[in-house]
């Protein structure tokens, strides 16, 4: 089974053209049992009937600018390389935490800078980005980079998502304590049903007018 309609548009960005079997991510494809879909490696995760992207093959596309590339999340390895690429904004990869391999045009810069990768070689006017960095701190504690009683988590090359620690809720994880879910959608859920009543008794009174 494929991923769906929307991540086959990301394969099929070449039009007319498939995965190059000797390529970096064809080799890459081989060595870890996907299959072929367009410019994309599939694998299946084993704990579903639905298959990932696990490599996307965007090189020598043509391609000036990199965006919408969300349904390629789950990617492994991307290879941009021989593209008249002007910029690639670090946003375009939020999410991409699995990203472990990048191969990108010589004057492009990997996403998130040198320091978010272990590995930045420079060969045959191709950049390799090698080993994304976790940004946060290695022991998933609390972290410097997020507001006191939240935890920090990767989220893509040089990027980092907060989120409250157990027991901690609200703006800047503030407030302790479960979350009041009865205090803060009963009333909500109790001015739905006023305000449905009196909708629907002035509908009838128009309706008798009639």
């Amino acid at each position: 089974m494929q991923e769906g309609t929307a991540a086959l548009v990301v394969c099929k960005l070449c039009s007319g053209t498939s995965l190059n079997a000797t390529a970096a991510v064809g080799k890459f494809c081989f060595v870890s049992a996907g299959t072929i879909d367009g410019r994309c490696c599939l694998r299946n995760d084993n704990t579903t009937d639905r298959e990932h992207i696990i490599g996307l093959d965007l090189s020598n596309c043509s391609l000036t600018h990199v965006e919408d590339l969300q349904d390629a999340s789950t990617a492994l390895m991307i290879d941009l390389s021989h593209n008249p690429i002007v910029n690639i904004s670090d946003t375009t990869f939020e999410g991409f935490i699995e990203m472990n391999y990048m191969i990108l045009p010589e004057d492009i810069v990997c996403p998130g800078g040198n320091t978010s990768w272990d590995k930045v070689e420079v060969k045959d006017g191709t950049r390799f980005c090698e080993g994304q960095k976790n940004i946060c701190n290695q022991t998933g504690q609390l972290s410097i980079n997020c507001p006191e009683n939240s935890l920090c988590a990767p989220y893509g090359p040089g990027l980092f998502e907060c989120s409250c620690a157990d027991n901690y809720h609200g703006y800047k994880c503030l407030r302790k304590g479960e979350f009041p879910a009865l205090q803060v959608f009963g009333p909500l859920g109790a001015s739905t049903v006023v305000i449905a009543f009196l909708l629907w008794v002035t509908q009838r009174r128009k309706a008798k007018s009639l």
